[in-house]
């Protein structure tokens, strides 16, 4: 079975190779994410990570399996995307600072074995607590260069690590990936 990931990250990456999975390819999706306001934060995460997955099962043909995926920071409603400026990464962890919010990631499998197609999409809710950092922390943090690609402006297990002080949830689903999910779709394909 050919295993696709639909994305770009590092994490998701890491992730399926640390579930064993071996032989994957990696085609990004390159979708338009922009969100719609009339649906819940958790029916925009799967569809994200639908549109994704879509994306690349579209345009490959044969027995695979495609993996897309999609994780959001929220607070209050609010959605904390990638920062694109330094300044709106600053922003965003003084915003999340000293309290709790939540991390939705998706996950979509679009399989065809044989000519028959199967879709799966589910998600996983994290809660995350930031200790209450100072400027001078998160302009340390900032200065790594390691917010910039990452929802929410920080990545778990990276350096940031430090100033998280509770999860309640899936580690692996807030790095990127809910695995635990994903490995029950395709442990016949993983080599342990």
């Amino acid at each position: 079975m050919r295993i696709i990931l639909a994305s770009k990250s590092p994490r998701r990456k890491e992730l399926l190779e640390l579930m064993g999975v071996r032989n994957f390819e990696i085609i990004v999706s390159q979708v338009d994410e922009t969100m719609d306001d009339t649906i819940t934060l958790e029916e925009n995460s799967k569809m994200l990570a639908y549109y994704k997955a879509k994306a690349v099962f579209d345009k490959t043909f044969g027995d695979r399996m495609v993996i897309g995926s999609d994780t959001l920071v929220a607070k209050s409603g609010k959605v904390y995307g990638k920062p694109k400026t330094k300044e709106e990464a600053f922003k965003m962890i003084k915003e999340l600072k000293a309290s709790t919010h939540q991390v939705i990631t998706s996950l979509c499998v679009l399989k065809e074995e044989n000519g028959k197609v199967e879709e799966y999409v589910d998600y996983d809710i994290s809660n995350v607590e930031i200790k209450n950092i100072t400027d001078e922390e998160i302009q340390a943090w900032i200065d790594t260069g390691e917010a910039m690609d990452k929802a929410g402006a920080y990545a778990i297990q990276g350096k940031f690590a430090v100033h998280i002080s509770k999860i309640d949830g899936n580690y692996n689903s807030i790095m990127g990936l809910p695995i635990s999910k994903l490995y029950d779709m395709i442990k016949e394909y993983i080599e342990l």
